[in-house]
């Protein structure tokens, strides 16, 4: 990977502490939000740092960040509020970068709530794809109403032995979203050894998604 690490501005004077990783010609590019912070979630958590390397051999430019108060970025947790924020001004770092590549977003865990949340309250329909979002209210801040989200093409990707989320609950909110559902088999919440094959359910949803 190529690595361009990077610091933008969020709402509130909060900087965000980022990083660009690009094939030499990209296809497309992925802003790609990490796990909870308040859990140890950060953007180089070993599945992020392995699906976005995988992503990249696939063609595609990932923009990852941590998200307030993590790292090196400024602020503190705001309760999964100001993270939407944040999603927004990565994305809005992206679209203001000059590349002329199509655009969607990604995210695992807290992060795949926290995108979902952003496309709701701003009406985004970029390709989605959620890496085990934990659609159980109790473990899901902001976790927006299936009705409440704009028209665009999704894809959830779960492990049949998740800990935060069974099939059948991902399913019930995957067909009320519009979107589809890709189970694997024997893994959990981490995809341990599966980063691979999750990479690739991210970059064929995301190729079908631009035609």
């Amino acid at each position: 990977m190529n690595p361009e690490h990077l610091s933008i501005q969020s709402a509130g004077g909060i900087i965000l502490e980022a990083r660009w990783d690009r094939p030499a010609k990209p296809t497309g590019a992925l802003v790609f939000c990490h796990p909870h912070p308040q859990h140890g979630g950060t953007m180089s958590a070993p599945l992020m740092h392995k699906v976005t390397k995988f992503l990249v051999d696939r063609g595609l430019a990932v923009l990852r960040f941590n998200f307030r108060g993590v790292g090196r970025s400024t602020g503190e947790w705001d309760d999964g509020v100001g993270e939407i924020d944040d999603v927004a001004t990565a994305v809005a770092q992206f679209r203001s970068s000059g590349e002329d590549l199509p655009m969607g977003i990604a995210g695992w865990s807290f992060g795949a709530v926290t995108a979902l949340a952003w496309q709701a309250r701003d009406g985004d329909t970029s390709p989605y794809a959620g890496i085990a979002p934990p659609v159980r209210t109790e473990y899901a801040e902001r976790l927006p109403a299936p009705d409440s989200l704009p028209s665009a093409s999704r894809a959830f990707i779960l492990g049949d032995r998740d800990q935060f989320a069974t099939v059948e609950e991902t399913r019930v909110y995957t067909e009320a979203a519009g979107g589809s559902l890709i189970v694997m088999n024997g893994s959990d919440h981490f995809f341990f050894f599966r980063e691979e094959q999750v990479a690739n359910a991210i970059a064929d949803h995301f190729a079908a998604s631009i035609g």
